[in-house]
């Protein structure tokens, strides 16, 4: 399966590298060569349960170079068999960024507001876990589950479609990427 492995490969690499003029307005200082954005195929098992050699999916992601992917917002697409899934944000947030993160709500709440509905518009959704305890009551219902997050993400989930097999993907991917940007300059 190694030539199936390579094709797509570099079928990845050229969606990247089409992609980067896009991603370089989101952010300069992201990371665009394809060896560097593109996944491997191999997994690290030195410190998983799971013993098994190989990924069973395939994704690239932009971040800036050397920029840990819980303080910085990583954009991200991912495709498996039966489904792709991209869009936006922290990996597994440290505190610094969250706090950081509820400071920018307390600090603008229209501002936050208008932003999430927004990305409501796109059928963008936050996901990640939630603490069960309020943090802060001074804040609006409205809010408290975007104040409520311990990480952070935007994601699409779709089904495996003729989306995914035409030369349609990059402008879909470079559209959505761009109605994610105001919140990711609102996470840096």
């Amino acid at each position: 399966n190694r030539q199936r492995y390579n094709d797509l490969y570099d079928l990845f690499t050229a969606l990247v590298l089409s992609m980067n003029e896009t991603m370089l307005m989101i952010d300069p200082e992201f990371e665009v060569n394809p060896k560097k954005a593109v996944s491997r195929i191999y997994r690290d098992i030195r410190f998983s349960r799971d013993k098994t050699p190989y990924k069973t999916c395939m994704w690239f992601s932009y971040k800036r170079p050397g920029a840990d992917m819980n303080e910085f917002p990583v954009y991200f697409f991912e495709l498996s068999a039966g489904m792709y899934r991209y869009g936006m944000g922290f990996y597994a947030a440290t505190k610094r960024a969250l706090d950081a993160y509820r400071s920018g709500i307390k600090k603008d709440p229209g501002g936050f507001t208008a932003m999430v509905k927004a990305l409501d518009k796109k059928k963008f959704y936050p996901e990640g876990e939630m603490y069960k305890k309020r943090i802060d009551n001074s804040l609006p219902d409205h809010l408290q589950d975007w104040f409520q997050r311990k990480n952070l993400y935007f994601m699409k989930t779709c089904d495996i479609d003729e989306k995914i097999f035409s030369p349609g993907i990059v402008k879909l991917l470079e559209k959505d990427f761009m109605a994610l940007r105001p919140f990711y300059e609102f996470l840096c």
